[in-house]
């Protein structure tokens, strides 16, 4: 799967326009994770499908999705903008932001240094970079070429190998496992344990995807995790911003026990 999205994505990429500079307030998508308003710190995801599910949401309003999280206090907002694979936009990005009033992660595959300058100008805060998709050389480079510029960057790993690469190279600010299996698709919070020991302790350490329960959240709490990015988990729900409140106040209660 990762390789035919490459393919996509070099295509797309021969065909971008850039756009001009959105005039948007920036912000510190480090500092949102870091000084979080819970005791884990929440990217919510505005998600309206993925490659192995379909569509996730049908009724899909991203402006509407992002004042929810705002009412919800997330730390940060995760956008998909990936159009072929998840149903995402670029044009979704700045009006997330305006509606949130939240550092904003740019969510695609980023390729190319061109998508990390389209990023500016669109208005993230923060991109991923998944070391699968690029390598950990490429990671390394696009990573500081990024922060030069002011963007934050989320390095992305589904397996203790990918990371390791990445850390004979260099400590990246925040580390995301992601606990999709790439062959499969499952997901299994069972990466965010096996994986965490060898997140350094200068990291800050995301749980990404499977979260779905106040259960959940002190699964990967327990790991080792100071953060979590969840979209599905909140995006089946009609009432989004209840959905948030709902999962932090019984994860809550149980980690104060």
């Amino acid at each position: 799967m990762l390789d035919r999205i490459h393919e996509t994505k070099k295509e797309e990429v021969a065909r971008i326009k850039m756009p001009d500079m959105i005039e948007i307030p920036r912000y510190s998508f480090y500092e949102a994770l870091k000084k979080p308003n819970r005791s884990l710190a929440l990217i919510a995801e505005v998600k309206k499908a993925s490659p192995s599910k379909g569509i996730i949401r049908e009724n899909f309003h991203p402006e509407m999705i992002a004042t929810a999280y705002r009412e919800a206090n997330a730390d940060a907002i995760s956008v998909l903008t990936d159009e072929m694979y998840f149903k995402g936009k670029r044009e979704y990005l700045p009006i997330v932001k305006k509606k949130a009033e939240r550092p904003v992660l740019r969510k695609d595959f980023i390729i190319d240094e061109i998508q990390i300058e389209e990023s500016i100008r669109l208005g993230a805060d923060a991109i991923l970079l998944i070391t699968e998709m690029i390598g950990a050389e490429k990671l390394e480079e696009f990573y500081h070429l990024a922060s030069e510029k002011g963007l934050d960057c989320v390095v992305e790993v589904h397996d203790s190998q990918a990371l390791e690469s990445v850390l004979k190279r260099f400590t990246p600010k925040i580390v995301g496992i992601n606990n999709r299996n790439l062959k499969t698709f499952e997901t299994s919070l069972s990466h965010t344990e096996s994986i965490a020991k060898l997140v350094p302790n200068e990291s800050i350490f995301i749980s990404e995807s499977g979260i779905h329960s106040s259960e959940d959240l002190l699964r990967v709490k327990k790991a080792g995790a100071q953060g979590i990015l969840i979209g599905e988990g909140f995006m089946r729900h009609d009432d989004v911003a209840g959905a948030v409140q709902s999962m932090f106040a019984g994860f809550e209660r149980e980690h104060i026990r």
